[in-house]
Order: C-alpha cells, then structure tokens, then sequence
C-alpha cells in the first residue's frame, strides 16, 4: 500500500475526499489544502487519471526536523534517491515555507538540490541533471515551523490542466474548480445544462465529461511519474485502456443537452475550439448572444440547471454593468426558467443579492487569492411572464416623479445638465445628475455607524433602480463616492481616461469630464448665477476668480463683454477653460487666461474692473497658496483687495459653498461697499430640496453713483 497526499484548492478538501474514497481509497484524513490516504499501485494511478478535484497526487518519502541548514540537508540525504529516481532522469525541487533557519525558499531549494545530487556523486553514480521547466521529476519539499515533508510528484503539471484548454477568458477558473462547482449545483446528468456567461466554456467541458464518465486526465500526454524508478507502466496502461473504452461508451451513449453562449464571439469561437479538442463538441450547442436576450432553450421541459461564473470585477469595468447584468439575469430566471435550479459562483455576495432570489443552499471556495461563494435557487414553477419586484421601490417613485417634473423644465430652459434627485429620501442618501444623455450617481460616504454591507447594498439597489426607471444603457451611468470636500480637493484626480463631452447650458457650449474627477468641471447649482453674469456683462471688463473650468467667463463673452480675464492655480483647470472659450468662439487678447494663486494676484493687481465673480473655497491650506484661506474668517480681506479692482460703478457677484455662512455687514460697510443677498434669486428648481446648497450677494459701492 502507498501513503498518498492530495492536495485541492481550499474549501473543496471534504468533496475531495468523497472523489477518492468513490475510488477506492482508504484511510481517508482530510488536512487543510488536502487529503491524505492510501492505496495500492492500482488506486495511486486511479486517483491521477479520474480525480476531478485534487490539484496533484503526491507521494510522501520522508520528514525530518529543520532547526538547521545542515539538517535539511542531511535529512534529505538519509534518503536513497537513486531508488527513487535514475541519474539519467532530470528533475526540480519545489520548496515552500520558511522558519528562523530557512528564511529563503530559493536557499532551501538549493540545498535539498545539493543534497540529491551528493546522494548519487557519493555512490559513484553520474550526477542527475536540474530541469526547471519540464523535469522528469518534481519533488517537492514543505517547510511547517521546523519540520520538512518531502514527497515527490506524481502528477508533473496541476491536475486541473486537462489538456483541452488552449487559452482562456479573462476571468478563468481552474479546471478542477470548474468541476466542483459542477458537482455542487445541483444538476444531474441527463438533464440539460446552461451556462449564460460560458467564457472558454470550461463549466460545461467540465461537466458533460462527467456525464459522458470521460476521466479528466485521459488527454494529458506528460505526468510526473514518467521519471519514477517505481513506475508500473502495465498498470498504469491498463488504467489508461479502460478509461478510453469508458469514455467511448459515454460519449455514444449519451444525448446533447449542453448549451453555452457568451456576447463575445472571440471567447465563444475559443470555447468551441476547447470542446472539441476534448471530444465533447457534438454534445455542447455554443452560441454569440447577451444576458438579456436569453431564453429557455427547452421552453417545453425537461427541467435543467443554469450554472455560470459571471463577472465580479476581472471581466467588466464598470460597477453599474455588473449591477444591471445580475438584476436583468435575476428576472429572466424568473421569467424563464420557472422550475430549474440555479447555481452561481461568485466572489461578491453583494451582487448575487440583486438577483432578488433567495438561495437554498451555499458553499465556500477559494478562487486562488479571492473568496468565494457558490450559492443554488430552486426557480419557482410557472412564473413565466411574472414581475420581479421592483429594487429600493421608495427611491424609484421618488426619481420618476422628479423626472416628470424636471424634463419638461430643463427642455424649456435649454438646458441639458441638471439634478435629478438631491438625498431626497435619508435613506437613499445620493445625488443624481443628468449630463445630456449620461447619469452621474453621487454616493455621500455614510455615517460610521451604518453598516458597510448594507451601505453597499442599498448602493446596488439605487443603481438597479436608476438604470430601470431612466431606461439607461449601463455604460451611460457613472458612478462616485464623496465626502464633505475641503479647499481644492473637489479637483481631486480620480482617472486617465481624457473623455470630454460637450453639452448645452442655456446659449453655452462646455466640456464635462465624467470620470477622470471628482467633479465634472461644470457646477450645477451655479447655472442661474452664470445666466445673471452673461445677462449682466454687455459692454463690461469681467474677471473670474477662483475660476475652475471657466463656465462663467464663457457666460459672460458670449453677453457681450468687451474683455474676461479667467484666474485659477491650477493649471488643468486653465487649459480647461480655455477649450471652453475656444468652444464657443471667444478668443485672442480680449480673453486672458492667468495662472496664478488668486489671493496673491489680487493683492498685486493694479487693474480694475466691471464685474467681478468669485466663488472662494471654504477653506484652503493648499501648498500652492501662500497661506491657508477661511472664507468665513478671511472675507472681509478679500472684498478689501476686490474693492480696489473694482471700478466706480462696478459690481462683485460673491459666491460660497460654506452652510451658516454669515455676512459681516457692518464690516461690509465701514469698508464702503454694499451687499444684496440673492442666493434665493440664483437657485434652480432642481436644487429646490437644498437652500444651502451656495450663498449669492451682489456688492456694490455704498456710495455708487
């Protein structure tokens, strides 16, 4: 009898070991990562052609303790290797783990090398040759706190390489792992099988092998073995022939019932390819479709399974994607396949929760670093037709009345940008904004004490809902988390994509960038005060300061004003606004750009002008500034430096974001200067949730002629 070692990804150790004692194994002990057991000559070749599960078959030499190098060494020695294999044979060693001696897997490798090799030199015998790539033979060495186990393996390459894969998706699963997930849905052989997502179609090869009893390691033309003094090659021939004579019976006896489709034709052609190199192509229908143009391949029955591994991050970008492709599956199960089981595998539990189906069963499994979840439904019968419920149906509601009432409006206004909800309801605490035909979702950053997972899930629940009720493509929706912004972090880069997208804003044309920033480059709640600027400009110098994206200084050229002058620190932002001019045909000298720290320029600005707008950060210790700015604390400095550029006649349209702003007006007027608050003048109806959102004054001479 042989004392052998499985070993399996986790999670799948007791599955693993129900495969081999079906197979005739005894003395079955499941450890982590594996199965120890035993069995003679014949089961140790069973269990490398039929597992499905192990990851390799390795067979235990010895262990020794490691409280030095010359220890492993030595215990490596002690035993007889050219028995084990011959100096013609080439072979590599595969050490892991470290204790206080061994700190380097590549030394510890080095001496066992050493060791092997000194073993055949000290006995006269040529000495064997290293082949790190395709050895004879692999022997392994693991290192557990200070004893070493050697064994040697007996598979050559992981179990899970079947032989039939040439290339695989983006997102792959293991071979083995494919199959345990195939032996845990639920589905019985003869019943159909269908994989919405197939990929390279490893879940349904991985299964219609099992069904047609085809042995996983029966086109695998290299094994570990081949270098093993011991190997028995009748016996492993006579497994090898029964084995083909099994798989021939399965496959004449059994009935085509495998469908997979995917909406990548590359990958479907690649799964094509990949059955057929392992005999299954007559059993599996592939076909090029979506997710959501799914349907019952057998409307009329029998009963089958669903099985699919759908993305969770590896095969899509955009979150929102993810979010729609589990809800519209989630429905079309319903609808559809009323009276099948369902299984899915998936490293976010959160996204299988848009599925809207309770699960009746689940298992964990490890998808190499990632953890995961496989968890199977039992679709009700007769729901053909039948509604799901519809996802955070408060919030729905609230954004469909939003939506007939500000559509109509923004169309009047000519508009294209604008807010759809504003935290209407607490609970679903985000802002939504349209950008001509794209959706920006604003997620605030909850309280602390609310719980991250359900945070997250009402978050999928809003955008489910959103891309339902606005009928929107998932690559329309955008999707950002802020919190309470201070100073000159709005301008916070957030990607590289240099996707720029024009949109209409009353008579303006202006750039928005969606995804590279927190901010899109256009506020929104400052639309009407921009209107005012243009409607106020005719004939007038106007400067910008504090201008980010120069959407009010593109207002006021196009009302007329015979010279802007736009003034912002940042660079970006410059170059930005100067797209926005040239957009709308205001170019040449009567437009300057300056970069600069506004409050310096203004304390060194000799010139004077007609209009002057400034929306200052609430606070601001950038290291591009001077000094740190307090709007509350600092803004009588600042309309003391303004008031000089500020011609006879002229007028300050000052803006803030900062809530319970207060006004110094006696400051304002020993400084001779007038203020009329018309922040209620300057807010939108899209904004009507949220009086605080700016505060508008118009400033004057007190003494204005």
């Amino acid at each position: 009898m042989n004392s052998l070692f499985a070993s399996t990804a986790r999670g799948l150790e007791e599955l693993l070991k129900t495969e081999l004692e079906n197979l005739g194994a005894t003395q079955c002990q499941v450890v982590q990562g594996g199965v120890h057991f035993e069995g003679d000559a014949h089961l140790l070749y069973q269990s490398l052609m039929w597992s499905r599960l192990a990851s390799r078959i390795l067979l235990p030499l010895s262990e020794c303790n490691v409280y030095s190098d010359l220890d492993l060494y030595l215990g490596v020695q002690a035993i007889n290797w050219p028995e084990i294999f011959g100096p013609d044979a080439t072979f590599a060693v595969h050490f892991s783990g470290l204790n206080d001696t061994i700190r380097n897997s590549q030394y510890g490798a080095m001496k066992v090398k050493d060791a092997i090799v000194d073993a055949f030199t000290r006995k006269n015998l040529p000495r064997p040759n290293v082949d790190r790539e395709q050895p004879d033979l692999r022997i392994n060495v693991w290192l557990n706190k200070d004893v070493a186990s050697i064994a040697i393996d007996l598979s050559g390459e992981g179990l899970h390489q079947r032989g039939y894969r040439d290339r695989t998706g983006q997102a792959p699963i293991k071979e083995n792992l494919a199959a345990a997930i195939v032996m845990r849905s639920g589905w019985q052989p003869g019943t159909p099988l269908l994989d919405p997502m197939c990929g390279s179609g490893t879940l349904l090869i991985e299964a219609a092998m099992i069904a047609t009893d085809r042995a996983p390691g029966l086109h695998r033309t290299r094994w570990g073995f081949n270098g093993w003094a011991q190997h028995d090659e009748s016996v492993w021939k006579s497994v090898k022939t029964e084995a083909q004579l099994r798989a021939r019976r399965g496959l004449s006896e059994y009935p085509s019932r495998f469908y997979g489709s995917d909406n990548d034709a590359r990958v479907i052609e690649r799964a094509r390819t990949n059955a057929r190199r392992a005999g299954l192509d007559t059993l599996i229908t592939f076909s090029t479709s979506d997710v959501a143009s799914l349907r019952n391949p057998l409307p009329e029955g029998p009963h089958g399974t669903v099985i699919s591994n759908p993305p969770y991050g590896e095969r899509l970008e955009s979150e929102p994607a993810l979010i729609a492709l589990h809800s519209i599956l989630g429905r079309i199960m319903k609808s559809q396949f009323g009276g099948w089981n369902l299984s899915l595998f998936s490293a976010s539990p959160e996204l299988l929760s848009c599925l809207q189906l309770r699960a009746d069963r689940q298992f964990k499994a490890k998808n190499g670093p990632l953890d995961c979840v496989q968890k199977n439904y039992q679709l009700a019968e007769n729901t053909s037709g039948a509604q799901p419920a519809q996802l955070a149906e408060d919030y729905a509601n609230r954004l469909r009345k939003n939506i007939k009432k500000l559509d109509k409006w923004a169309r009047q206004e000519g508009i294209e940008c604008y807010r759809l909800y504003d935290a209407d309801l607490p609970e679903y605490n985000v802002a939504v904004d349209r950008y001509a035909d794209w959706v920006v979702i604003q997620e605030y950053a909850p309280p602390k004490t609310v719980d991250p997972a359900k945070a997250r899930q009402r978050l999928f629940d809003i955008i489910a809902a959103t891309l339902s009720v606005l009928n929107l493509p998932t690559n329309k929706l955008v999707l950002k988390t802020r919190e309470r912004q201070k100073g000159s972090s709005q301008y916070q880069k957030m990607g590289e994509k240099g996707e720029f997208m024009e949109v209409r804003e009353y008579n303006a044309r202006l750039w928005v960038n969606l995804t590279d920033y927190l901010d899109t480059g256009l506020f929104l709640d400052h639309r009407i005060a921009r209107r005012m600027l243009g409607q106020m400009s005719k004939g007038k110098d106007f400067l910008n300061l504090f201008s980010y994206t120069g959407s009010a200084s593109v207002h006021a050229g196009l009302g007329g004003a015979n010279s802007t002058t736009t003034v912002d620190m940042s660079r970006t932002y410059l170059e930005w606004a100067e797209r926005n001019l040239r957009l709308n045909g205001l170019s040449g000298r009567a437009h300057r750009l300056i970069h600069a720290d506004c409050l310096t320029w203004l304390r060194e600005s000799t010139e004077q002008f007609d209009l002057i707008f400034i929306d200052p950060p609430t606070f601001s210790n950038s290291k591009r500034m001077e000094e740190s700015f307090d709007v509350q604390r600092d803004h009588l400095a600042l309309m003391t430096d303004l008031k000089r550029l500020l011609k006879r006649g002229g007028t300050i349209m000052f803006s803030n974001n900062k809530r319970g702003f207060k006004l110094d007006h006696d400051g304002m007027a020993a400084l001779g200067l007038q203020a009329q608050e018309i922040t209620q003048k300057t807010l939108s109806p899209d904004f009507a949730r949220n009086r605080q959102i700016h505060n508008c004054w118009l400033v004057t001479h007190a003494g204005k002629e």
